[in-house]
């Protein structure tokens, strides 16, 4: 009986120190990694307060104070254009006259951006989408010109013009296809100058942001040709070289070289004779 009791005895305590046993182990790994979270605490990168939107914003929407909350940003990640204060967001929140205006769909939770809004008191026009120097300027398109409807406000088009030259004589014209302008930047679409149109549409008119210099180069190729678009990549960064194609050149038609007339000049035979002291030439006819 006592032996009985011995080995019981031993065997609880054997169980009792493997308890305690894994007891410290677990203590200590728990404890290692709250050391391991304490020491990331410590190290974490700078963060600044940035205002992003509350709720999914469209084009054309009035930003409230209530659409809008700070939360911490990455120093090192923030992009350019953001908010990190309501002041800055919101100058004057009492007055109508100087509300902000969405130019560009925001998501929720996405950061606030300078170019996604106006600024304060500006309408969402296309006068707001306008760069320093530039000029809105409307081009008639079809469905073949206007690239089957795909065009969209934000897209870079090339422009061609297509037309018959009239320099020289009837002769000389040739009809021929030129690259006039590269990358332009399309603003509106018909009406809208929103892009969140779910369905291709056959536009009638595109409007491409340009430098007064390329709205004349544009109103003079309309005036005077066809225009024709081309889309180009949204990630596209390449500049098009100077394009240029002649019907001509296309058809591979060959130009006769024109054939030199040689005039023949008429053949005068003479003979002399001699009257007195003066020598006369008498013509006679030639008979070779």
């Amino acid at each position: 009986m006592r032996a009985i009791f011995g080995l019981v005895l031993i065997v609880g305590l054997g169980l009792a120190g493997f308890a305690v046993y894994m007891a410290n182990n677990y203590i200590s790994g728990f404890e290692a990694e709250l050391a391991r979270a304490k020491s990331a605490q410590t190290s974490t990168v700078e963060l600044v307060e940035v205002a992003v939107a509350n709720r999914a914003l469209a084009y054309g929407e009035t930003l409230t104070p209530k659409d809008a909350r700070l939360v911490k940003f990455p120093v090192q990640a923030l992009p350019e254009g953001v908010f990190s204060t309501a002041a800055d967001l919101f100058p004057n929140p009492e007055n109508p006259q100087q509300r902000r205006v969405v130019l560009r769909q925001i998501e929720k939770n996405e950061a606030i951006l300078a170019v996604k809004i106006t600024k304060p008191g500006e309408e969402a026009g296309l006068t707001s989408r306008l760069d320093r120097g530039m000029r809105a300027f409307a081009i008639e398109v079809d469905v073949a010109s206007g690239v089957s409807g795909f065009l969209r406000p934000g897209d870079r088009v090339d422009v061609y013009w297509t037309g018959e030259s009239r320099t020289g004589g009837p002769n000389d014209r040739r009809e021929f296809t030129k690259l006039i302008e590269s990358s332009v930047s399309l603003i509106a679409v018909d009406q809208s100058s929103t892009n969140e149109t779910a369905t291709a549409s056959i536009a009638r008119t595109v409007t491409v942001a340009a430098t007064p210099n390329q709205v004349a180069a544009l109103a003079q190729a309309q005036s005077t040709g066809r225009l024709s678009l081309s889309l180009v990549g949204a990630e596209d960064d390449t500049i098009a070289a100077a394009i240029e194609v002649d019907q001509r050149d296309l058809l591979g038609i060959i130009e006769e070289a024109p054939v030199e007339r040689i005039e023949v000049k008429e053949q005068v035979c003479t003979i002399r004779t001699r009257r007195g002291a003066e020598v006369v030439e008498i013509p006679i006819p030639c008979t070779n």
